[in-house]
């Protein structure tokens, strides 16, 4: 019991890390991302270097999405405009996974301590600086503690019997990893438990990667949420990024047991693995789209459409 409540505790770390993270970024440049993303969308090209770029700086798709909508809302974007943001985004956010798996332990105290003095001073900058440094110390904190735990978590029967069904079952991790994420609202920490427990040998690479799947999907909610009372557009975009997900990861379920067995090329740890096998599916899956988005775009508008008359 005690290790389940502690396992939560690295869960809240993390997501109050990576909250702290995106606020002091988004409040060092949040007016310059808006700008850019408004100004640099007339192509879907662009949209996709825009929306990636943004991404990487602000750690969270969602964040983005967040920003798109509104500024869809505002009439500063067209729902064409944010299909090449949507998979920008896809793109970026898995910057955020290839950085945790980073071996920064040294400098996690260095960070924290740096950031708390920072936080309590008066310049808003200094302050916003101080967000980022505290936000990177508690993520690599709690990935220490998810992969400190993930042998011990094993050890209670719940949690025994749940990572047996999901190694037996690649669609049931695909499932665990949607839900959960839409839950948390957070595919990066998501991707960062499975991590945990990946490089303690508890759960296998064909589980793994379908969860890593299911995530991308659940962080989708954020979007559908933000979208409600936003007008057609905002909502069409929300669908979109929800429909460009589930299809991404329906091409890429069935093979899976074929990209496992690629991930051993990529590096020597399973969770820097996972890292580039998410890199190159998320990749891979906007780059397919790219070429037809204004038809997807257009898609989008005769399915759902109709249902906002």
């Amino acid at each position: 019991m005690v290790y389940l409540l502690l396992f939560i505790l690295f869960l809240g770390v993390f997501i109050g890390g990576m909250t702290l993270l995106r606020r002091g970024l988004f409040e060092l440049s949040a007016s310059r991302m808006k700008n850019w993303l408004s100004v640099m969308t007339d192509t879907p090209l662009k949209g996709l270097v825009a929306g990636m770029v943004v991404t990487a700086l602000l750690h969270s798709s969602s964040a983005v999405m967040v920003i798109t909508i509104g500024l869809i809302s505002a009439g500063l974007l067209k729902f064409s405009q944010s299909i090449g943001i949507i998979l920008g985004s896809n793109i970026g956010t898995t910057f955020t996974l290839e950085i945790i798996t980073f071996n920064i332990d040294a400098f996690i105290v260095p960070f924290a301590v740096a950031g708390a003095i920072f936080m309590v001073l008066r310049n808003s900058t200094w302050k916003n600086i101080g967000a980022v440094s505290f936000g990177i110390a508690a993520v690599f904190a709690a990935m220490r503690g998810f992969t400190f735990l993930a042998d011990p978590v094993t050890s209670l029967p719940m949690i025994e019997h749940a990572l047996v069904h999901l190694n037996n079952s690649n669609l049931a991790s695909l499932f665990t990893g949607t839900i959960v994420t839409a839950l948390i609202q957070s595919s990066t920490a998501m991707t960062g438990i499975v991590m945990g427990f990946l490089s303690e040998g508890t759960l296998t690479m064909d589980s793994a990667v379908a969860a890593m799947l299911g995530a991308n999907i659940g962080t989708c909610i954020t979007a559908l949420l933000a979208s409600i009372g936003a007008g057609k557009e905002a909502r069409l975009t929300a669908f979109a990024h929800v429909w460009l997900n589930i299809v991404g990861a329906a091409l890429f379920y069935p093979f899976i047991e074929e990209i496992s067995a690629l991930a051993p090329l990529t590096a020597s740890r399973p969770e820097v693995q996972l890292a580039h096998v998410s890199v190159a599916y998320n990749l891979i899956a906007s780059l397919l789209v790219l070429p037809v988005a204004e038809k997807f775009g257009r898609l989008i508008e005769v399915i759902h459409g109709k249902d906002m008359l």
